[in-house]
């Protein structure tokens, strides 16, 4: 099968392998010795020297994570919605009460720095800044480093980043931009199983946390930040997973970050090439393209959905679909995690013969 889709990710198969491994004791020196690696090897990724924080959960629980543990009921948030996921974020803020301005971008558009510095600027009184970096509905990766810049010249609110599928894929400097809590999670371009959010907290963010009135349980940092320290976990962690995590970081780490990142641009490169020689046109500004997604409208006359069909049921190729008011629109295909040349060139043969028949 070729998984084309921005996650889960197909699992290199020495990743797979070590998810066999026999559970251990959650409570004993063995695991501690693993979380300690998995954290030392996330501050590098992440490029922190933060507190870096496991949750076993979807990437949305580290969302909800940093949305109760800084964000009070009734405090002022500012919200920069592109795309789906940039709504849900702004809802997660919402529900547990927070009051949610929110700054809505065309589909398909980057967000504006500037406009995020004169938001700030006519709402002095934010408290927290909600950014997704990559909106995977869109195929955007959103100016991360500039929206940074201008959140952290115009405010003191906690900037909390989605990074769910666009750490790795691009450089985000967390310490030097500014980040307060950077999310993501183990299913994307960490190339394993669902299961594990991984979050980098600030000191600034600590001090949300510390005046935070917003209840919350499993995902409280404080309890959770304490077993750390003890090498557990508050809960039974998705031991597997931590395996599988270990292992993907030292592979990721032995090629290098600035590799990895330069491994992802050339593959998004080459997805778009293949995709424009076969007659498709780009969603959105091309110049925030994703590394991670590519978010495309299929040549004139050809049906989405029916091409999705007959990739999956014809050449076993599964690619995404559009979400939200792109449904039907476009389709998405995803190259982040262990993705090679090979994988892109086999996509864009299958979805050539399929054009073919389509269209004859």
């Amino acid at each position: 099968m070729n998984l084309r889709i921005p996650g889960p990710v197909t699992i290199p198969e020495d990743i797979l392998d070590i998810m066999d491994h026999q559970m251990i004791d959650h409570r004993g020196p063995q695991f501690a010795a693993i979380q300690e690696r998995i954290v030392k090897n996330l501050k590098t990724s992440f490029q922190t020297k933060n507190d870096i924080l496991l949750f076993t959960s979807s990437g949305t629980g580290g969302l909800e994570s940093a949305v109760v543990n800084t964000i009070s009921p009734g405090d002022s948030v500012l919200a920069f919605v592109a795309g789906e996921f940039g709504e849900r974020i702004a809802r997660l803020a919402a529900t547990y009460g927070g009051s949610v301005n929110k700054i809505k971008f065309e589909n398909g558009q980057g967000i504006d720095s500037e406009r995020v510095a004169q938001e700030l600027k006519n709402a002095p009184n934010t408290r927290a800044v909600l950014v997704t970096h990559n909106e995977t509905s869109t195929g955007i990766m959103h100016p991360l480093r500039e929206i940074a810049h201008a959140v952290r010249a115009n405010s003191d609110a906690v900037l909390i980043v989605d990074g769910v599928s666009s750490m790795l894929t691009a450089d985000a400097q967390i310490d030097n931009w500014g980040i307060d809590v950077m999310v993501s999670a183990s299913q994307k371009a960490w190339a394993c199983p669902p299961g594990v959010a991984m979050l980098s907290i600030s000191e600034r963010a600590w001090k949300a946390n510390a005046n935070c009135k917003t209840p919350r349980y499993y995902f409280d940092w404080s309890e959770t930040r304490n077993w750390l320290e003890k090498g557990q976990t508050p809960f039974t962690p998705a031991v597997s997973v931590y395996y599988a995590l270990d292992l993907a970081l030292q592979k990721i780490l032995a090629e290098g970050l600035q590799q990895v990142f330069e491994r992802h641009a050339r593959i998004a490169a080459l997805t778009r090439q293949q995709a424009k020689t076969l007659g498709f046109r780009m969603f959105g500004d091309e110049r925030y393209a994703s590394n991670a997604v590519t978010a495309l409208f299929a040549p004139e006359g050809v049906d989405t959905e029916a091409l999705r069909k007959a990739a999956r049921e014809d050449y076993d190729l599964i690619i995404g679909g559009g979400q939200g008011p792109m449904r039907g629109k476009i389709i998405r295909v995803g190259h982040l995690g262990w993705v090679k040349e090979a994988d892109i060139n086999d996509c864009f043969a299958a979805i050539g013969h399929i054009l073919e028949k389509v269209t004859a």
